[in-house]
């Protein structure tokens, strides 16, 4: 039988233990040794790992620098056409010498525009070794959101998919198609200016001096609780990403990289998909099946023909892989070894109906940041601990706090706080915008990340909000994932999210959208009475509003957005 560890405080003080500022318990603390109580500051439980000290490296070089017995490096889901290893560099400098003919230079932003593709790692990397900065966008972003990017990083170049060049036109940018898959130099049209790319000259090695310190991409965060930004990441940054999140975590199994095959839906326009499919898998040896969008038939098909491994995933796409093998397809998925979810909070219900329908495979999830190049946390399991409800440990050379967000005092295990990180992913800044980046990063160079969490005793992190979204309701604060993780268990309910309204009497009363089951008559009576029977009376729901669906980012974020904008539209 499984145990699941989940989320608890231990509401009655003993001997031992004092109430924290947070009204949490803070237990005796003197004898962790990755927590130091005259600081606040939690370690990493992990030995540090010594990082690249040549000041003048780039990322691309350095993942290029280790050496391993893979053979294919990116296979198209569809067709089966491949990128080997043996390729995959030559292809990278065809790509930074051809750029470098069309006049790109050290520092020109190039925008990638694409889905996921086994060509987007060659523009991304071609164009980092070439000192030009890479910038990525959702494809299906508007073109007034397009154009705002573009002028906010100063794009000199833009690459997307071959149909929506015309598109484009009006961007007063260059601007090159590039084909689902490249067959030979005849595509023609657009097709063909990127297959000169890519055979222009595999010898290439007129790279420019880049140093760690260089921006090396802009990645816009989310902007699910503010205004997009661009955040600025260094070949240095990215270095540390390669080597602590995706190196070391290959380092804790027993498994050869060159043996795995991992699946990638996960976008590559997203920091997590970024880190994983673009670059960091690439420096073991690894096997990446890129899926150019999602279906869930053809994601069964693509693990049962690949026979994949490993499988990083958002909490819809989760979700969707449940469902399938509950309807059948658990036969098909026998190769997989390990499903590992980030870039978004998951309900304790969703990992349990995981962990029950493929007992076999091992779960685990992360925490990272855009801001932190996707460092943070990595879960672990081992045949005597499965602690699928954290997100495991903090990563090699990482540091945290755990912060009071109303007195600013660090506190100890067992109590929530906003979570602080300091260490060698933390971003250079945001970009033109020294107001907002002071605000994020301290003067001590802590990234302050705006989440809700806390460190248990075994130095286990867990993730319960955003820090922003917290409901005020009557003074108490309230955490919309508490509740969301609530309305979901409900057997009649798919997808739920919760934000705060405004009230007069109140200051913020907890709305609700529910996805529900087709077919069932629940009401909001219903829903308002199945969570006050399982939650404190100040954090009860006061109104539902019932739709197909809830409106999430590509990253699986609910776009809470959204959410206000209706409710405004309804007052």
């Amino acid at each position: 039988m499984t145990t699941f560890l989940k989320p608890h405080f231990n509401s009655n003080s003993t001997e031992g233990e004092k109430k924290g500022g947070n009204g949490e318990v803070e237990r005796n603390t003197s004898k962790i040794h990755w927590y130091c109580a005259e600081t606040g500051v939690y370690t990493s439980k992990h030995p540090s790992v010594k990082l690249p000290e040549d000041p003048f490296l780039d990322v691309v070089s350095f993942i290029f620098s280790h050496k391993h017995g893979g053979v294919c490096a990116l296979v198209d889901s569809i067709s089966g056409i491949s990128v080997s290893y043996e390729e995959l560099y030559p292809m990278v400098k065809s790509m930074a010498s051809g750029l470098h003919k069309r006049g790109v230079v050290k520092g020109d932003v190039v925008l990638i525009l694409l889905p996921n593709s086994i060509y987007f790692p060659v523009v991304l990397l071609g164009a980092l070794i070439l000192g030009a900065v890479v910038t990525t966008m959702n494809p299906l972003s508007s073109l007034l959101e397009i154009k705002k990017q573009v002028l906010d990083c100063g794009v000199s170049l833009v690459f997307t998919c071959s149909d929506k060049v015309d598109k484009l036109c009006t961007l007063d940018v260059p601007v090159i198609g590039v084909p689902e898959i490249l067959v030979s130099g005849s595509n023609g049209g657009e097709s063909s200016v990127f297959y000169e790319l890519v055979t222009c000259d595999p010898n290439w090695d007129l790279r420019p001096r880049i140093s760690q310190q260089d921006t090396a991409v802009i990645l816009y965060s989310s902007g699910t609780t503010g205004a997009s930004k661009g955040v600025v990441l260094t070949h240095g940054n990215l270095i540390a990403m390669v080597e602590l999140f995706v190196r070391f975590e290959s380092s804790q199994y027993e498994y050869l990289s060159t043996e795995n095959v991992y699946l990638a839906i996960a976008p590559m326009f997203h920091v997590y998909g970024l880190s994983l499919f673009a670059m960091g898998l690439l420096s073991l040896g690894t096997t990446i099946v890129v899926m150019r969008k999602f279906d869930a038939n053809e994601m069964v098909k693509a693990i049962e023909r690949y026979g994949v491994t490993h499988f990083p995933t958002v909490p819809p796409l989760l979700i969707a892989l449940t469902r399938k093998a509950k309807d059948g397809a658990s036969s098909k998925l026998k190769s997989l070894k390990q499903v590992s979810c980030g870039a978004a909070p998951i309900t304790m219900k969703t990992i349990e109906d995981f962990v029950h329908t493929l007992p076999n495979v091992d779960f685990i999830q992360g925490y990272g940041m855009t801001e932190s190049t996707a460092v943070g946390t990595r879960g672990y399991n081992t045949e005597k601990l499965h602690n699928y409800s954290s997100v495991g440990l903090l990563a090699p050379n990482m540091q945290a706090k755990v912060v009071d967000w109303i007195t600013g005092s660090p506190l100890p295990p067992n109590s929530m706080g906003e979570l602080w990180l300091c260490g060698p992913g933390v971003m250079k800044g945001y970009l033109n915008n020294l107001e907002c980046t002071k605000s994020t990063i301290d003067d001590n160079g802590w990234l302050h990340s705006g989440d809700i969490a806390y460190f248990d005793e075994e130095g286990y992190l867990y993730v319960i909000d955003r820090l922003k979204e917290t409901i005020k309701y009557k003074g108490f604060q309230i955490a919309p994932a508490d509740l969301e993780s609530v309305l979901v268990s409900h057997p009649d309910i798919i997808d739920a999210a919760v934000i705060g309204a405004r009230d007069e009497e109140a200051g913020e009363i907890p709305v609700a959208f529910v996805a529900k089951r087709n077919g069932c008559a629940l009401s909001q009576t219903d829903v308002i009475d199945f969570v006050s029977k399982q939650v404190a009376p100040y954090k009860k729901i006061r109104k539902v509003y019932f739709g197909a669906w809830i409106p999430r980012s590509s990253a699986g974020k609910i776009l809470r957005k959204e959410l206000r904008n209706f409710l405004t539209s309804k007052l």
